[in-house]
């Protein structure tokens, strides 16, 4: 099989795979304790935790705190619910780009009112749109999930600041591959930068407060509750740690992959987004009247997307490709190809290769 999801998933660094084995060990002397025990093997688990705090951290702006969570979409709604009362969350409102991620979209309906911010057909969001004056709290994501473009998040914490407002980035799809800064808010999650499934974090600047949304020990700085996992707070450490190290190189091989991609979808195929502003690693593109249902069917070897994997089951139009101008047929008639560190180009060649000669067949 020929993998080519890397916005959905990525594979676990074998960095990541080792620190984690390390607490799963239940041989005697082993790292298996509590990490809120007050003995010896606590202290053990604990201190791992701390450690891999500062690695995740190393890779997010000096002047905040690192919250582990489960996931990213439960950091973003401890972010976003969590700020609510400290922000008179009663009718102000929360203003989001029109392509942010379900968990952004979908809370930010559920706690209020809920602002749009437009983007351009070539998806950015730009600052060039006025927000409502009782605006409490300003989601743009760094990098969209499914078309890859890079938005301006620093000039949109600006914007929040002259409106007295928060700033929330969820930095999923630019963590430990680009700098992460501006904002108020960052949420990551591991497994999109070669670490575990089921963990995330939230970064917190300094000063903002926020209230717990899962009662109980609140083990985790107050703010969490729930025994966290060693294993997994290790293995994000170590994959922080590879990325921090690898960054450079992981960013030009996604370059050389993308102009290989590009040259082969270059006739029939249009771009969805920007082609220079966005994270080269991700390519989405369309082709009149394709079935992509049932190229999925005839690829089954070779791993990709016809949206984003949260949403790609529901059978709804891609929110993120209406907002950017693209009609129901022509944003069902999309697909996304990814790739990233451990990708070769006999991959792309060989994917891509397939996916071209299914299209082409019908």
């Amino acid at each position: 099989m020929i993998y080519l999801d890397y916005q959905s998933t990525t594979p676990l660094a074998p960095e990541a795979r080792d620190a984690m084995l390390q607490w799963l060990d239940t041989s005697e002397g082993s790292g298996f304790g509590n990490p809120h025990s007050p003995h010896r093997m606590g202290r053990q688990a604990g201190a791992a935790i701390d450690l891999a705090r500062e690695q995740v951290g190393a890779l997010l702006p000096a002047g905040g705190r690192v919250i582990f969570t489960g996931n990213a979409c439960e950091a973003i709604n401890l972010a976003m619910r969590g700020t609510a009362q400290h922000r008179g969350a009663q009718g102000g409102a929360v203003s989001v780009s029109a392509i942010e991620h379900a968990a952004v979209w979908d809370t930010a309906e559920a706690i209020g009112k809920r602002h749009v911010l437009n983007v351009a057909t070539n998806g950015q969001c730009n600052t060039n749109q006025d927000l409502p004056q009782d605006t409490r709290l300003v989601c743009v994501m760094q990098v969209n999930n499914e078309i890859g473009t890079i938005q301006p998040t620093v000039e949109w914490h600006r914007k929040a600041k002259e409106n007295n407002a928060l700033f929330l980035c969820d930095a999923v799809q630019s963590y430990g591959k680009m700098e992460v800064t501006g904002a108020d808010m960052i949420a990551i999650s591991a497994h999109k930068i070669h670490g575990p499934k089921g963990i995330g974090a939230l970064w917190v600047r300094d000063g903002i407060e926020l209230d717990p949304q899962i009662t109980g020990g609140l083990q985790e700085l107050g703010l969490r509750s729930g025994t966290l996992s060693p294993a997994l707070c290790a293995a994000f450490g170590a994959a922080a740690v590879v990325a921090k190290d690898r960054m450079e190189q992981d960013h030009e091989h996604a370059e050389e992959l993308w102009t290989l991609a590009r040259d082969m979808f270059a006739d029939n195929w249009a771009l969805n987004g920007d082609e220079d502003t966005r994270w080269h690693g991700n390519l989405n593109v369309r082709r009149k009247g394709l079935d992509v249902a049932r190229l999925m069917s005839e690829c089954r070897n070779v791993m990709f997307s016809a949206g984003s994997a949260c949403a790609s089951g529901s059978g709804k139009t891609s929110h993120v490709l209406k907002a950017i101008g693209l009609s129901d047929k022509a944003a069902k008639s999309s697909i996304r190809v990814g790739w990233g560190r451990y990708t070769s180009r006999e991959d792309v060649e060989q994917g891509i290769g397939a996916i071209l000669k299914a299209a082409n067949s019908q």
